[in-house]
């Protein structure tokens, strides 16, 4: 493996002009309503996904994602797309998006990818073309496609989790149990793509057939873990998902009975 952390500028560029983006839009509302600041979470949250972001595409496993292991290549993805779109999200406050809604078109798009059918396709078909030998082998030899590839990765990322994590009510959440079901559904396109690779016969991505070895993982023993890490863990997430969903549900009516008797 390589010596030192490597430092990819072009990312960290891209996170400092997130941030610059996200503390610009804080600073404006803040100005306009003095009694209305980004919390304390919602701080926490983005600043966890940009450096969620960072660790993923920066030093060690960004290194072994791209020259070594097709399964370290899997668990960038897997933070890449179930862990820093949650956070971005998460900490992103309704009134700072709200202004780009004002253009009618813009509105409508965000309306139309937003949607729970259509935000689940256009992740799941982006997930599957991706992992095609033909497409994945082209990211792999080109670094232009392969930024290319992350990018898409996390921009379609943050449009499927929209239905569970909406911070617009005019783009709304769904209901939990909708949430539920959003959340078994998310696991079966993950398996299908891995249940492709973790049985294929022979190396689907020569970049990694010949590649430095790893610890003594051979080149189709490095894809079938990097298959089960997008099928276990991947789905186990969802699972996990849906269960807290579930309990906060159950919570949720839980109090809502408990105002009704106390309005009565």
């Amino acid at each position: 493996m390589q010596g030192g952390f490597t430092l990819h500028w072009s990312t960290v560029s891209g996170l400092l002009a997130l941030l610059a983006l996200h503390s610009w839009r804080a600073a404006v509302h803040s100005r306009a309503d003095a009694a209305q600041r980004p919390s304390l979470r919602h701080r926490a949250c983005f600043v966890a996904g940009l450096l969620a972001m960072f660790g993923t595409l920066n030093g060690p496993l960004h290194d072994i994602s791209d020259y070594y292991l097709f399964s370290g290549h899997m668990v960038q993805h897997l933070v890449l797309t179930i862990v820093v779109p949650p956070l971005l999200l998460l900490g992103t406050p309704g009134w700072m998006l709200r202004p780009a809604l004002r253009a009618r078109p813009v509105a409508a798009i965000a309306r139309f990818v937003t949607s729970p059918r259509v935000s689940f396709a256009i992740f799941n078909v982006t997930l599957a073309v991706w992992h095609l030998p033909p497409m994945y082998n082209s990211a792999m030899y080109y670094h232009s496609v392969h930024i290319g590839q992350h990018l898409m990765f996390l921009v379609t990322a943050v449009i499927v989790w929209w239905p569970l994590l909406s911070p617009l009510p005019e783009l709304p959440r769904l209901s939990y149990p909708v949430q539920i079901l959003y959340s078994f559904l998310m696991t079966l396109p993950m398996t299908v793509i891995s249940i492709f690779i973790v049985y294929a016969d022979h190396a689907l991505y020569p970049a990694y057939a010949s590649a430095p070895r790893l610890w003594g993982l051979s080149p189709l023993a490095d894809q079938q873990l990097g298959g089960l890490i997008m099928w276990i863990p991947g789905g186990l997430f969802f699972y996990l998902l849906a269960s807290v969903i579930f309990f906060r549900w159950v919570r949720s009516q839980r109090d809502d009975r408990a105002g009704a008797q106390v309005g009565a």
